[in-house]
């Protein structure tokens, strides 16, 4: 028998989130990516960052698909700057930032030019030190990451504390979802990773596709898999993308996004680790301290 849904709860009250907020925690930089494009990565990092909000949390969300953005098209927004141009030198990063719905803040990125998604590590690494200008209360930074497993990716992926790895029911999918798990784990000491099913037809599916991956993960690769939950294939979530609107906003009641909001009461349980992963260690401590200035 196939085990349902959970219902949908009533959203909890945004005042009420922000009166409970504990602004000592550390920034909890959380990556969302994938082994191939079409799993709806991008979908997920949007809706997280929003449940997040939901839950009363300062939230901004980094478009880092530096060549195929679409955070500000999914979400029917018109930036001014992205960026290309911080890495031009025709703006600071905190003149990018746009206020996406529910004062989610939002860091775009360019669309289209091959320049963005061929940049150097140096590059990317100058990226992720230009955060260190923003100077604003901030409790969750969710990266969206590339597809693949491009510098791009391996880059903002080692400046995470936490790494969504998105899958779906294709066998595709799953291969490069694997590829993606082993070069991290193996090449760049990404030991731990969570392993988030989309748009999968029932509860016991999404189960059975961490299962999959775990088992052979386990017997391959020195690294831990995690199953926070699963995204159920839901036609309001379709229909959202089509109106340009997140669907935990426009359909609050659906299936969708009580599953998200299920994935952002357990991402609140997440434990950072000490310190953080690589070269980009500066990144979350810099974090860190700007959120501790502004306590």
């Amino acid at each position: 028998m196939q085990t349902p849904w959970p219902s949908p709860e009533p959203r909890m009250d945004q005042a009420a989130g922000l009166s409970t907020m504990n602004r000592k925690k550390p920034v909890n930089v959380i990556a969302v990516t994938g082994g191939k494009g079409g799993v709806g990565k991008t979908s997920v990092a949007i809706n997280l960052a929003l449940s997040m909000r939901l839950a009363g949390r300062e939230v901004m969300l980094l478009d880092a698909d530096l060549g195929l953005a679409n955070v500000d098209v999914l979400l029917g927004l018109q930036p001014a700057f992205n960026l290309s141009h911080v890495l031009e030198g025709k703006c600071k990063l905190a003149d990018t930032i746009l206020q996406g719905p529910l004062g989610l803040q939002i860091v775009p990125a360019s669309s289209g030019q091959q320049r963005m998604a061929e940049l150097s590590h140096a590059e990317h690494a100058g990226l992720v030190r230009a955060f260190s200008e923003l100077d604003r209360p901030l409790d969750t930074l969710i990266v969206d990451t590339a597809a693949g497993i491009s510098d791009s990716v391996v880059t903002f992926t080692q400046a995470a504390q936490e790494v969504l790895v998105v899958v779906c029911n294709e066998p595709a999918s799953l291969t490069d979802a694997y590829a993606l798990i082993k070069v991290l784990s193996r090449d760049h000491g990404v030991s731990r990773l969570q392993i988030v099913p989309n748009m999968v037809r029932h509860a016991a599916e999404g189960r059975e596709l961490f299962d999959n991956l775990s088992r052979v993960a386990d017997r391959f690769l020195d690294v831990t898999l995690a199953f926070p939950g699963a995204i159920p294939y839901d036609e309001l979530l379709r229909k959202s993308i089509q109106k340009q609107r997140a669907v935990v906003e426009a359909y609050p009641n659906s299936p969708s996004s009580a599953a998200f909001r299920a994935l952002a009461r357990r991402a609140e349980q997440w434990t950072p680790p000490e310190g953080a992963r690589g070269p980009l260690e500066f990144f979350v401590e810099r974090l860190v301290d700007r959120a501790a200035a502004t306590a």
